[in-house]
This record gives structure tokens, C-alpha cells and sequence, in this order.
């Protein structure tokens, strides 16, 4: 899969969905000023990605937020599966705890068949956290808790979530041209 192809959808997601349906209040500031890192893995295997997890982990930690504010780590190739990916999830918790980052990062994820629990797969809610591909969001708590002091009303922003894609609906989704991974 070319890497190029693959950060263009994901760089068309973030601006189409995550910014333009207002998902994430804070992801414009970071788009805008060109502080998100795009970096795709090549990891076939849980074990590859988990390594890469932890050289962006540390990567991170040590760039400068001006110039690095969050990293997208997508892997197209592992995880594939939802449930397989959401196990993952334990391991890269812990790969946080591991390497002393808990408090400085954390991580939020992102998959093309993402499901709440309690939802359906067809659920229009789930789209909040749908991606083109597998993707762990690295993130500074710091920069969290300054976006958080600097919007009030974060503790809305699910359910306006649920509420913006309730309107949008499927059809409305599908309308935003985001393309869809062949596997």
C-alpha cells in the first residue's frame, strides 16, 4: 500500500470528518499550523506495531510541540480486525505506563469498523471514531488540558457528536467522499 495514498485519505478524513463535522473541536489548531505527524507503519504483526508504537511514543515526547503537537500512527496492515484492534488497545496502554510517558501522553483510537459497545456495527454514532485505516492518535495530555481550559463545554462534545451525525445520517456520511480502504 503506498504511504503516500494512504496519508492523503487519512489527511482527507481529518479534514472532511474530524474537522469538518466539528468531531474534535481541537484538531483544527493542529491541522492548521501543521503540527500533526502522519507516519504510516509497515507492521504485519501486534509485536512490529507495538515497537513502532513505542519509538512515535518516545518520538513525541522528545519533539518540540511547536513543531509536534500529535502523531497519527497508521497501520493498514495489523489490526485490521476490530476486535483484534481493540485488544491491542490494552498492550498500548500499558506501553504508555512501561515507558513513564502516563500523564505526558496518552493515546485515542480510530478504525475503519470502530463500535461503541452497545451499539450496532451500523450505528451512525460509530463514525465519530471511524478512520479509512487502523489508527492510534498520540497525544499530549498537556495540549489536552489546554484545549479542554479553553472550551468550556468539552464534556458536549459526545453528544453533539451523536447529535451532528444523527442529522448527517448515512447518506450524508457517504456524501463526504471519504474513500473507503479495499483490504
Amino acid at each position: 500500500m503506498n504511504h503516500d495514498q494512504v496519508i492523503t485519505d487519512t489527511r482527507d478524513w481529518v479534514v472532511k470528518a474530524v474537522i469538518g463535522l466539528n468531531l474534535c473541536p481541537f484538531a483544527k489548531a493542529v491541522h492548521v499550523n501543521e503540527r500533526i505527524r502522519y507516519v504510516v507503519s509497515d507492521a504485519t504483526d501486534p509485536e512490529a506495531l507495538l515497537k513502532e508504537l513505542a519509538r512515535e511514543l518516545l518520538a513525541l515526547n522528545r519533539a518540540d510541540p511547536e513543531d509536534v503537537d500529535t502523531t497519527l500512527l497508521i497501520h493498514p496492515h495489523v489490526l485490521t480486525d476490530f476486535l483484534d484492534f481493540n485488544d491491542f488497545l490494552d498492550a498500548a496502554d500499558a506501553l504508555v505506563e512501561e515507558l513513564k510517558l502516563d500523564g505526558i501522553l496518552q493515546i485515542a483510537d480510530f478504525h475503519p469498523d470502530y463500535q461503541f459497545e452497545g451499539s450496532t456495527a451500523d450505528d451512525i454514532g460509530n463514525y465519530s471514531n471511524r478512520s479509512p485505516y487502523p489508527t492510534l492518535h498520540l497525544l499530549r495530555e498537556d495540549s489536552i488540558a489546554r484545549a479542554v481550559e479553553a472550551m468550556p463545554d468539552t464534556a458536549d462534545i459526545y453528544e453533539n457528536n451523536l447529535d451532528t451525525l444523527a442529522r448527517l445520517g448515512h447518506a450524508g456520511w457517504a456524501a463526504l467522499g471519504l474513500k473507503k480502504p479495499t483490504p
